[in-house]
């Protein structure tokens, strides 16, 4: 809506507009940014103690777990943006902090950490547990992990024939039913009943990437609320928490940035699929299943615009 709306105007004419975008979000205090390079809640900037190293674009599925807890927590913090190794090279400076060049990486008053879950314990010795502590969530991370694996079995090796396209989902949809009931054994729309704990903030990062390419890739709907309605209440449920917003990506973001990421993305090439990334790349965008609020947000052709220029 966005694109079209703005291939039709002139420079002069994206100027008035970009100039109603005046008062845009703080980015230090306010609403959880992408654009945001200091976090304080509040504190002073002398009271940081923890810097989240991550990615430039937003895309890094693990840095997401990190910053969607620090917001969480409301931990202060700085962000220093860092280039993913599959999208160019690692900057010098960072490799002398970390050999390794991976991401996320997190300093807790000089003290260098890796590894997003590593990152999380770090975290929860210093400042507190989001809800049950990490090591408490041993099903669950297995859980991930396992439908992570059932994921990239369908979508990153190409099948020989439609026997072998048909296994992967069937492979796919077994685990996700697993998710399924787990999510079904709660009070709430939660991993953990007691409320969004760190549970969440484990399978967040993966099952949004999920979602948006299993629909470009496969033509598949994980966001189905007949097949899944624990798993659509659970996003739904996300997106009433501002922080997640602020994290969250869309169905052609996520469907470009993977395959570099990932090695590959391969299309069943269905009739179904090949309409699905055209919806994905062409639009209508409502139609996209990444999302279940209503979009446009307000101002968003003037925050675009204001970008833009």
């Amino acid at each position: 809506m966005l694109g079209k709306r703005a291939a039709a105007l002139s420079w002069s004419q994206l100027s008035p507009l970009a100039a109603r975008w005046s008062a845009p979000p703080d980015p230090t205090q306010g609403p959880t940014s992408a654009q945001s390079r200091l976090r304080l809640f509040g504190a002073k900037e002398s009271d940081v103690r923890v810097t989240l190293y991550r990615d430039n674009h937003a895309w890094c599925p693990y840095c997401q777990k990190c910053w969607l807890w620090l917001e969480e927590k409301q931990v202060p913090y700085k962000i220093e943006k860092i280039t993913m190794f599959c999208y160019g090279e690692k900057e010098a400076a960072y490799k002398r902090l970390v050999p390794s060049g991976m991401l996320p990486a997190l300093s807790i008053d000089g003290r260098m950490i890796t590894e997003s879950d590593r990152i999380l314990m770090e975290l929860e010795r210093d400042f507190g547990p989001l809800g049950e502590p990490i090591a408490s969530l041993t099903p669950q991370r297995q859980l991930e992990r396992s439908l992570f694996r059932a994921w990239c079995d369908w979508l990153c090796r190409p099948s020989r024939d439609a026997r072998e396209e048909r296994q992967g989902q069937q492979e796919f949809e077994a685990v996700a039913a697993t998710v399924e009931r787990e999510l079904g054994s709660t009070a709430g729309p939660w991993f953990c009943g007691g409320g969004f704990s760190t549970a969440d903030v484990v399978f967040v990062p993966y099952v949004e990437r999920m979602g948006a390419s299993l629909f470009y890739y496969k033509g598949f709907t994980l966001r189905d609320p007949t097949a899944r309605p624990n798993l659509c209440r659970w996003f739904d449920a996300l997106e009433q928490r501002e922080t997640y917003l602020g994290t969250q990506s869309d169905a052609h973001t996520h469907a470009h940035d993977l395959p570099p990421q990932m090695g590959g993305c391969y299309a069943s090439g269905t009739a179904e699929q090949r309409a699905c990334a055209q919806l994905v790349d062409q639009g209508p965008w409502e139609g996209v299943p990444d999302s279940g609020r209503r979009e446009p947000p307000p101002l968003a052709a003037e925050e675009a615009a204001s970008r833009v220029l």
